[in-house]
């Protein structure tokens, strides 16, 4: 589970306006890092199969924001990508 602290400080990051915490860069980006998270987590419990699941259902939403991101803002998908370290 990702602190609201963190998760603020995402937004805050990735925001593109005053206020934004719902357009596709802040989305992916604070789905990330409740993936990165969950990763952590199913490295000390590898028998956690209910947050695996999660974890595939978290990675699934990225990727459907990703590719909707890059059909609509190609420049900005690309950008992202690098900064998130996403392959």
């Amino acid at each position: 589970m990702i602190s609201k602290e963190k998760k603020q400080e995402v937004i805050k990051k990735y925001a593109t306006k005053e206020g934004d915490t719902g357009s596709c860069e802040v989305q992916i980006a604070i789905l990330s890092a409740r993936i990165n998270e969950l990763t952590e987590h199913l490295k000390q419990n590898p028998n956690d199969n209910h947050s695996r699941r999660g974890l595939l259902k978290l990675v699934s939403h990225r990727k459907n924001l990703l590719r909707y991101m890059e059909r609509t803002n190609l420049e900005g998908y690309r950008a992202l990508k690098d900064k998130l370290n996403i392959r």
